[in-house]
């Protein structure tokens, strides 16, 4: 059997699932660039052609700029945080002490929940007249007044990182513990013996076998941060005053809120168009940390 006829089998038998991914896939994406190029409503007219004047308002107006400074904030915050916590989690797990595989278990609880069951679970916790974190901060003696975390400039944003944070950092715990079970133990009681201590074994023997899984768990992580929308949707709406207002917000405000589709199309590409850059400038890293070890 020619290795031809082993290709053009193959994608004989990719076919099906080939037309399945151009229906789903690509036909709406064709759509919405055609869509983009026209001053089209939500519903009723079609709409008329304006070329890229749809772009150029979206890239030149303040909205976006504020909004992608929020977004990248965001998601730069957040997933510093995500990793931070993930990697000290991953070495307290990865030590051998009693009820291990209950905390390795307990751990998962926070991913394993829906996004909108946490962003409600968040919410309760922040409320301003029965929330718990209002409760234990006076009566410990950090606050004298309730506050309104959500319902404030100064604090919405970071309160949707804490709650971003607990929900996602088990996932980079999980895969950080998973590369630690491939560090060699016998390399580790070496460096001991030779009087490394914890910062030099974790820097000069541990991080070389966790940076290729944490670069994928940064690319994961960051990607999905730069187009969060279900958890601040849920938390704030993007208020107050547009203070947590991200980028996938702002699209859904533009198409569904003000009915505008054609520009509310043209900014999902831009958004799309962000993600892909920082797709491929990842994909670019790990190439290239990958042939560097």
């Amino acid at each position: 059997m020619t290795s031809n006829w082993i290709t053009t089998r193959a994608w004989l038998l990719m076919l099906p699932l080939l037309i399945v991914m151009i229906a789903i896939i690509g036909w709406p994406l064709v759509d919405t660039v055609r869509l983009s190029f026209t001053d089209a409503k939500l519903v009723g007219t079609e709409g008329n052609f304006v070329g890229i004047d749809n772009y150029v308002k979206i890239l030149s107006g303040s909205n976006f700029q504020r909004t992608l400074i929020t977004t990248t904030l965001f998601a730069v915050l957040s997933v510093a945080a995500e990793m931070v916590i993930g990697v000290l989690a991953a070495l307290l797990l990865n030590q051998q002490f009693y009820g291990r595989s209950v905390l390795r278990a307990l751990m998962i609880l926070p991913w394993a929940l829906p996004t909108v069951v946490n962003a409600t679970l968040w919410r309760l916790i922040y409320n301003p007249e029965y929330g718990a974190l209002n409760a234990a901060l006076t009566q410990i003696g950090l606050l004298d007044t309730y506050r309104s975390w959500l319902g404030e400039p100064g604090t919405a944003l970071t309160a949707l990182i804490v709650a971003d944070c607990w929900k996602n950092f088990p996932l980079v715990a999980l895969i950080a513990l998973a590369a630690l079970q491939a560090v060699p133990r016998d390399i580790t009681a070496a460096s001991m013996v030779d009087g490394a201590g914890a910062w030099s074994r974790f820097r000069f023997v541990i991080m070389p076998y966790l940076a290729g899984p944490l670069m994928v768990a940064l690319v994961l992580r960051t990607i999905e941060a730069f187009k969060v929308f279900d958890i601040i949707w849920v938390m704030t709406r993007g208020g107050p005053a547009n203070s947590t207002r991200t980028l996938s917000i702002l699209v859904y405000q533009e198409a569904f809120s003000f009915q505008r589709a054609g520009s509310g199309a043209s900014l999902a590409l831009i958004v799309t168009l962000l993600v892909t850059v920082l797709a491929v400038a990842y994909a670019a890293l790990i190439r290239k940390s990958a042939g560097a070890s």
